[in-house]
């Protein structure tokens, strides 16, 4: 607690009345450190206005007028300290979110899947399952599912525990159904999931090749080689120098033609590897919003 100390000993007061502008100082910074040092968890290289916003919301959630004060009662609280941890992570998703992506995987990423005796699939930063469940849904009608194993990971261990469950609100079905006939299904989506009481329970067939597991894109390294790896809509939250961090490790566990799959608001640009990738947006009729590539080198 030595650090927190020291945000202490600076504040004349010492009272919870100090500013939130203290998240624009040097406490914060000592604060994430010491998170870091005790329970390994790595905020320290989140880009600054997102991470000052979280905070921000979570400093007024939990009744926090002091970054010093949440400081010393959450790094003593360790329920408080998952509740930071989830409130530092991005947990929006849904089932076939962006249609469009998932109708290109089917038209142009699956042909070629098909070639390959076994598929190995990441979905990193997967928060609650609903992707990685749309892309069992996307092998099984390709008939691959069988060969293939689909890797979801996230580092905040309920969103884990929700997405090994696979029990989502029935009432968000009705978007999910819309989602999937965009994204190309032509099933009945209602034949994936029973429902009970007022959820929606992915069958067991499509929860069998799917390992879920926590991993933190921010300190873990690769675990394995895959065909296809998507983190969509987390990288935006990082500086440069984490993104390029986060870059390295999807390009050494990506297979040599490999696909990745990136948010709409994502890009190479501050990757360090994008030489090492095509864009699968410079295919004819596929919209460029579509953040896919395929690893060249």
């Amino acid at each position: 607690m030595r650090l927190i100390e020291n945000i202490l000993e600076n504040d004349p007061e010492k009272t919870p009345e100090n500013s939130v502008s203290e998240l624009r100082g040097g406490g914060i910074t000592m604060i994430l450190q010491e998170i870091f040092d005790r329970y390994g968890y790595d905020f320290r290289d989140y880009a600054r206005p997102s991470l000052e916003r979280r905070i921000r919301a979570f400093m007024k959630e939990e009744g926090f007028s002091s970054v010093a004060y949440m400081g010393e009662r959450m790094l003593g609280d360790a329920e408080m300290m998952q509740r930071f941890i989830r409130n530092m992570s991005v947990n929006v998703t849904s089932m076939f979110r962006d249609p469009g992506l998932y109708a290109v995987i089917r038209s142009e990423i699956i042909p070629v899947l098909r070639t390959f005796p076994f598929i190995r699939i990441w979905h990193a930063g997967c928060s609650t399952g609903e992707e990685a469940y749309s892309m069992a849904i996307l092998m099984k009608e390709a008939g691959l599912y069988d060969r293939c194993r689909i890797y979801a990971t996230d580092m905040d261990e309920a969103c884990i525990s929700k997405a090994k469950a696979g029990i989502f609100p029935l009432q968000a079905m009705r978007k999910f159904t819309s989602n999937y006939i965009a994204a190309g299904g032509s099933e009945a989506f209602s034949e994936y999931y029973t429902a009970k009481d007022n959820h929606a329970i992915i069958n067991s067939s499509l929860r069998k090749n799917i390992i879920f597991a926590q991993h933190n894109l921010v300190s873990d390294g690769s675990f394995n080689e895959f065909h296809i790896i998507l983190c969509r809509n987390v990288l935006i939250y990082f500086n440069e120098k984490l993104q390029a961090r986060v870059h390295r490790l999807f390009h050494q566990s990506l297979a040599m033609f490999g696909y990745l799959g990136l948010g709409s608001k994502e890009g190479m640009a501050l990757s360090g590897v994008g030489e090492a990738y095509s864009n699968i947006a410079n295919i004819a009729g596929i919209d460029a919003h579509h953040k896919l590539y395929r690893k060249i080198a």
